[in-house]
């Protein structure tokens, strides 16, 4: 994937994080299976959706690294012959999608029900500190 050239500025001085951020999202946003929802729960909260019918519990995976949400569903392969299918549009293959969480998103779980794996999301209320920072004097 290309630099951004905004993040190339000279002024611009310890942004490499901000930059790769922006390049996680937009591989993240190229994935287009499986098809999921995003909903805005209010209060800070939020859903996503995955559609994962015909996976089981222990076939998905749903991680959190580095502020990047990660849910994986593997499939073991079945043996030639085993299946005989007229039409399969159903698909059976293995996914792995990528979401780019903002600072303080904390997963709360996941739940598999009737083939959609619901990821519920909170931002918790920051917490108000006051620190105090002692002066010095020079000399």
């Amino acid at each position: 994937m290309s630099r951004s050239i905004v993040f190339d500025s000279p002024f611009l001085l310890g942004f490499e994080h901000t930059r790769a951020l922006i390049d996680r999202a937009a591989k993240a946003a190229a994935e287009a299976y499986p098809p999921y929802n995003v909903e805005d729960l209010g209060e800070g909260r939020l859903r996503i959706t995955l559609a994962v019918a015909g996976f089981t519990p222990a076939q998905l995976q749903v991680s959190v690294e580095d502020r990047q949400l990660t849910v994986a569903g593997r499939r073991e392969e079945a043996a030639k012959g085993e299946d005989a299918y007229l039409h399969r549009g159903i698909a059976a293959r293995g996914f792995q999608r990528s979401f780019v969480l903002a600072d303080g998103m904390v997963v709360e779980g996941a739940t598999l029900e009737h083939g959609l794996l619901h990821i519920d999301l909170a931002r918790p209320a920051p917490e108000t500190a006051v620190k105090r920072i002692p002066i010095k004097t020079a000399g």
